[in-house]
């Protein structure tokens, strides 16, 4: 049976209740630390020798895409009427809008040592210690919009330039990667710091705090975020009908990427399945 994804600020009550008691339970089973544990060993960067499927890569959509239904078969086997739902950061732009409640995910970091303080996350409440990360810090940090140095969210003037895109994909591949609709979602731009930050990339620095780095599943906006990204992909798709992945076939052997991007129908790690494979989404969910 087809489920649906829904944006979050229009879940009701008992809808945002059940999601978040669901996470919470994921957490206390001790499955959620398997998650952080994934994305931090595929978290590699175009400086990195081997594989890269999470980022820097054609796979960044597939791969996340894959992550998202392990994350949602979690909570479902916990509560079968939660699905993961997507935070729209072009309309709900403020530190204070959803997800940011007390009954969602609770609010910013304290201006002493980021902590979250608010809502059903928060480390005071004993039910979401970090684990496992690339710091011994145990409870969850954020640092909505960057108060010392602030940016912005994207917005759908920034979307519309990575959707208009109709390759998916382009040579070199990887985070320099100029054309193609992957890397323009995926947001790494040229220069340094707050310009280089566009759309996807963007998003987890105005977050700050764990969502800053491979150890980003910790905060639970993760989840959120990337629905929405993958919900960008559909659109995508619905906009450039034929449109494919992109390489389409393994990289020549003379290719710098040789052996370092997967192809359409090359297995994406961890899981024995391609990115052909998980194109289409139709079959399992859709969205509001």
């Amino acid at each position: 049976m087809v489920y649906t994804r829904k944006d979050v600020s229009t879940l009701t009550r008992s809808e945002r209740r059940r999601f978040v008691d669901a996470l919470l339970e994921v957490k206390r089973r001790g499955e959620y630390e398997q998650f952080v544990r994934t994305h931090i060993e595929y978290s590699r960067s175009d400086g990195e020798a081997g594989l890269r499927v999470a980022h820097m890569a054609p796979s960044f959509l597939p791969w996340h895409r894959r992550f998202l239904l392990d994350l949602e078969e979690a909570l479902r086997r916990v509560d079968d009427s939660v699905t993961v739902p997507y935070w729209d950061w072009t309309r709900n732009r403020t530190t204070t809008a959803v997800p940011w409640t007390d009954d969602l995910l609770g609010g910013t970091g304290r201006q002493s040592d980021r902590q979250v303080v608010t809502g059903p996350f928060a480390h005071r409440n004993g039910q979401w210690t970090i684990k496992v990360g690339l710091t011994d810090t145990e409870f969850l940090t954020r640092d909505l919009s960057r108060r010392r140095d602030p940016i912005a969210l994207p917005t759908a003037g920034d979307l519309e330039r990575a959707l208009g895109d109709p390759v998916y994909d382009t040579s070199p591949w990887n985070s320099t990667s100029a054309k193609g609709f992957r890397n323009k979602l995926e947001g790494w731009g040229p220069g340094r710091g707050a310009v280089s930050w566009r759309t996807h990339n963007r998003v987890h620095r105005w977050v700050g705090g764990h969502m800053v780095g491979g150890a980003s599943v910790n905060d639970p906006v993760f989840w959120l975020h990337h629905a929405f990204v993958d919900l960008l992909w559909s659109r995508w798709q619905r906009r450039h009908p034929g449109a494919r992945y992109l390489p389409a076939g393994p990289l020549a052997p003379g290719d710098a990427q040789h052996g370092r991007v997967v192809a359409r129908h090359e297995r994406m790690p961890p899981w024995d399945v391609t990115p052909g494979e998980v194109e289409d989404h139709s079959g399992l969910y859709r969205y509001a």
